[in-house]
């Protein structure tokens, strides 16, 4: 997401608490958070994927692969 839209939901939440919204603002901030919301979501999965756990033995197993382990 990029500078643009995130001004503009902070733009809108601050209006909202000011002086509310009118209903085609309250949809604009509807769409605009669930593209933040996936957006975040997306990165933080990737973050996660990322993760590798150290063993006692020195070996590096990847979180991925510990959650196949587990389904």
């Amino acid at each position: 997401m990029n500078q643009k839209r995130l001004d503009r939901i902070n733009e809108l939440a601050r209006k909202q608490k000011a002086e509310g919204l009118t209903e085609q603002e309250k949809a604009e901030q509807k769409v605009l958070w669930q593209e933040y919301l996936a957006d975040f979501r997306k990165n933080l999965r990737g973050q996660l994927e990322n993760i590798t756990f150290v063993e006692a033995d020195g070996s590096l197993t990847p979180l991925k692969s510990l959650r196949k382990k587990e389904h």
